[in-house]
């Protein structure tokens, strides 16, 4: 009996270790997985001053003494405008969404760079992602240039989850979600189903939980070929929204494709358009 036991137990505690270091190297690797910085060089940023001329570089302080960088691109027209206030993808640089500014009249832009992103300081994390989001804002909503009655969030992958923690923080006229996700606890799970994915995450993203109490308007866009994020966890975020919501789902693009999409763009259009009509 002791013959045939040893194989087995050999067996299983090869498998156990096996597993043990796959959960290890998920759980050491998650931060790379889940952030993946883009910077840029003084080069480059010469550059972006160059082709937009009419974007203010600013920088903040948060409490902790990290400076964080980014653009602000006033309205054309004269007094206190609308703000949209955007958080980007995990691979996404700020400054990139630049190039969409003439979709944008009528609205001034502040678009900040995560820690480490770009040129802000610092390392990305969820609960500094969300203490700068809240900081941002505060300072943004005291500029005379800014009408705090009209400021939009808009966040795209992971800045949909950064967006929802801020709009479940502070009063915004709408919410813009683009490829967003439930939790990124619950995509996670749909990846790694062999791993204890709650006990291991650190950075769990949970939009779902707040989506209940958050009452501004809601405007979500997702692809149905989504593979990262797949659209199911779309749904579920938008089936829990506790204010107005749409969701528009495009056929025939993916995670990246979406944005150049026709329809992505209208969409975000037309929820903009009817943030600035007075209220009924």
């Amino acid at each position: 009996m002791k013959s045939l036991l040893r194989p087995v137990l050999r067996i299983s505690a090869g498998v156990l270790l096996g597993m043990l270091l796959i959960y290890a190297f998920l759980y050491f690797s998650q931060d790379g997985m889940i952030f993946i910085p883009q910077t840029i060089t003084k080069d480059e940023l010469a550059g972006i001053k160059k082709q937009y001329p009419d974007a203010g570089e600013i920088t903040v302080k948060t409490p902790d003494g990290i400076t964080l960088h980014g653009w602000f691109l006033g309205a054309k027209e004269k007094g206190a405008s609308p703000l949209l206030i955007y958080f980007g993808g995990n691979a996404e640089e700020a400054s990139g969404f630049m190039t969409l500014t003439e979709r944008f009249k009528g609205w001034s832009l502040l678009l900040m760079n995560y820690r480490g992103y770009g040129l802000s300081q610092g390392r990305p994390s969820e609960k500094a992602l969300f203490e700068d989001a809240v900081l941002i804002y505060d300072l943004a909503a005291k500029r005379k240039d800014v009408d705090p009655e009209k400021i939009v969030a808009m966040g795209r992958s992971l800045g949909s989850g950064v967006a929802v923690y801020l709009a479940s923080e502070r009063p915004l006229k709408g919410v813009i979600l683009v490829s967003p996700y439930d939790s990124i606890r619950s995509v996670a799970r749909d990846i790694y189903p062999f791993a204890p994915v709650s006990l291991m995450l650190r950075h769990p993203f949970d939009s779902l939980s707040r989506a209940p109490s958050i009452t501004a308007p809601m405007l979500a866009v997702a692809a149905r070929d989504d593979k990262v994020i797949p659209l199911e966890h779309s749904v579920r975020l938008a089936e829990k929204w506790g204010g107005r919501h749409h969701l528009v789902i495009i056929n025939g693009v993916d995670h990246n494709s979406i944005i150049f999409e026709n329809a992505y763009h209208e969409a975000v259009d037309a929820f903009l358009n009817a943030c600035l009509q007075p209220s009924k």
